[in-house]
């Protein structure tokens, strides 16, 4: 998917661009990260997820700094910065939520391996029942329900694996033959929840630019500090450095913000919405800048 990273920031761009088209679309979200789920389970390889699994880095230390020591962090660097309580709730309720279930699909986008955010991804969910809860509780004095968490959680990854493994048995061959039929489906549930975020944030931004541009401008530093703390935490080629920057950097805000229902103000829900707009931008500047100069590099004179 060599033009994935564009058509990410087209996605975004035409929801905001176009309230009515984000407005129509929003009821399909659920079912595009059902599809966006299925489609990185479909596309990656079972014996290089169980290597994956058996890597420390993989299996403990990453789900750790994903949804315990972020969190945390930034929970503990608002306060000492200043910021207002309702700024501080919406941040840590944003990072503590898993790693997007994208990231992999964004990650294959890049040339990168989709196996190790896939991994993550999956071991921070079954985590986030326990963790998001705690945080929001200790943070934000919020009550979130651990089993309607768990439940979505469950719904939709027990789900996509399970389909997933039936098809592999069934049509693995096919799925071999199609596998760029998978990727377009995937990159069409990224387009589909890349606009359906952006309903009614137009009229929210036209209400309040200043409060709107200021959350815009937080989420792309709060997104570009995680980048830059798993690029420099993480050993090894420039390639594992990015992933693991983009697992921390970009979450599932989604899930968290289902699980609250009503209890999300509108500044955590304006906040929550321009969170996306990083996640589905910055693909686009780490292919440009960084992962284009290094096939340049690599490429023979």
């Amino acid at each position: 998917m060599p033009r994935g990273p564009t058509l990410l920031v087209i996605g975004v761009l035409t929801g905001l661009a176009f309230p009515a088209l984000a407005a129509g679309v929003r009821p399909l979200m659920a079912a595009a990260i059902f599809v966006l789920v299925l489609g990185t389970f479909l596309q990656v390889d079972g014996a290089a997820f169980r290597r994956a699994l058996g890597r420390p880095l993989v299996s403990l230390l990453l789900p750790a700094l994903a949804m315990l020591a972020c969190p945390l962090a930034v929970g503990f660097a608002a306060r000492g910065a200043g910021f207002r309580p309702e700024l501080i709730v919406a941040l840590v309720l944003s990072v503590c939520a898993p790693p997007s279930t994208g990231t992999a699909a964004v990650a294959r986008m890049l040339g990168f391996d989709a196996t190790i955010p896939l991994a993550v991804t999956l071991l921070s969910m079954a985590l986030a029942p326990v963790t998001v809860p705690l945080i929001a509780a200790g943070f934000a004095g919020l009550a979130l329900d651990p089993l309607a968490l768990a439940a979505r959680l469950a719904l939709l990854v027990v789900g996509a694996g399970a389909l997933a493994l039936l098809l592999r048995r069934q049509a693995a061959a096919q799925l071999v033959r199609h596998s760029r039929i998978i990727d377009a489906l995937v990159l069409a549930s990224l387009l589909v929840f890349a606009i359906s975020t952006m309903a009614g944030v137009p009229a929210q931004i036209a209400a309040e630019p200043a409060t709107a541009l200021t959350l815009v401008g937080l989420a792309f530093a709060c997104n570009l500090a995680l980048q830059a703390l798993g690029a420099l935490l993480t050993p090894g080629p420039l390639a594992e450095r990015l992933t693991t920057g983009l697992i921390l950097s970009n979450r599932n805000v989604g899930l968290v913000w289902s699980a609250m229902g009503a209890a999300v103000s509108p500044m955590t829900a304006l906040f929550f919405a321009a969170t996306q707009f990083p996640i589905y931008m910055m693909p686009r500047l780490i292919e440009l800048l960084l992962v284009r100069r290094e096939r340049k590099e690599k490429a023979p004179s």
